[in-house]
């Protein structure tokens, strides 16, 4: 998520806020925690907590800001918000309805009287209510909303659910065979491209990004983020060459002469492989175990345009 521009405008927001209110309250506010961030994130977006499955939930700081990062999945689709750790103000959210990211700038006003707008003399400009009870400013909230769409008209050419089926059918899995974690309009080097991730029952985990315009796999990697190697009677290492061979397999027509990076490591404890394959114009990495010869990880870029 591009979030630089989004949180320094929320950033200097805030600082507006706090320099409005300093001379009339010297305490801190208290953040509204955790739980009530959860719950602002799950009305907003009209799911119930009991079909909400929570990936992100915590604590960030952008900018001098701190925020709740809540993202969760309902009914296979994927949320993400940002919510003011101190108002419970929404700054921002991808929802499924939404495509995009939204974002939701909140600024308090001083309790100082405000002149009257004048009528489309600026058309940014709005009428702020002030209220002032003892030493309390509550003032009011000007909220703006508008579209991250890095200056550029979306231009998706097949949907979300098409960029879904284009990453299964490459994975060769089924949509009852995945969890889906996120799937949502992004921008990678200018152009729009949808990036799906998803894992399977025994957690292999897949990430694509699907070119939006043609539905195009510009790169997808895969990873086996809890593999568990089998047990083995000898403990015996696979030569490079055998490691070589399974990682040429996958790539037809590739040879030894298309790996231009190859080396023995260790992870953990254990001997694997990793290297490179550059064939076609597509570049292949690829890790795998020194003992069993699995393809623990596999990425593929085809960003060669």
């Amino acid at each position: 998520m591009k979030r630089n521009a989004i949180y320094g405008l929320c950033a200097a927001a805030m600082l507006m806020a706090g320099l409005s209110g300093c001379g009339q309250q010297g305490s801190q506010a208290e953040y509204i925690g955790i739980d009530a961030a959860k719950a602002i994130a799950l009305e907003s977006a009209g799911v119930s907590e009991a079909n909400a499955s929570f990936s992100t939930a915590g604590l960030d700081k952008q900018n001098g800001m701190d925020f709740y990062a809540v993202d969760f999945t309902a009914n296979g689709q994927s949320y993400e918000y940002d919510i003011d750790a101190v108002t419970g103000v929404v700054i921002s959210s991808v929802t499924p309805q939404s495509g995009n990211e939204q974002v939701t700038a909140g600024v308090e006003t001083s309790a100082t009287p405000a002149p009257q707008a004048t009528p489309a003399a600026t058309p940014a400009a709005s009428t702020p209510n002030t209220a002032n009870t003892g030493a309390t400013n509550t003032g009011t909230q000007q909220n703006t909303t508008t579209q991250q769409n890095n200056n550029t008209q979306t231009t998706a050419g097949i949907t979300e659910s098409r960029a879904k089926e284009i990453a299964l059918a490459d994975a060769g899995l089924s949509s009852s065979q995945v969890t889906f974690i996120k799937s949502k309009l992004d921008w990678d080097d200018g152009r729009q491209v949808y990036d799906v991730e998803f894992y399977t029952s025994d957690y292999k985990e897949y990430d694509y990004e699907i070119d939006a315009s043609t539905g195009k796999i510009v790169s997808y990697d895969y990873d086996a983020e809890s593999y568990t190697p089998p047990a083995t009677s000898s403990g015996t290492a696979i030569t490079a060459d055998q490691a070589k061979q399974i990682a040429l397999a996958e790539v037809p027509g590739a040879t030894t002469s298309d790996i231009y990076e190859f080396e023995l490591d260790r992870d953990d404890g254990r001997l694997e492989y990793e290297g490179t394959i550059y064939y076609g114009g597509v570049e292949y990495e690829f890790t795998i175990d020194g003992y069993s010869g699995a393809i623990r990880g596999w990425e593929v870029d085809r960003n060669g345009r």
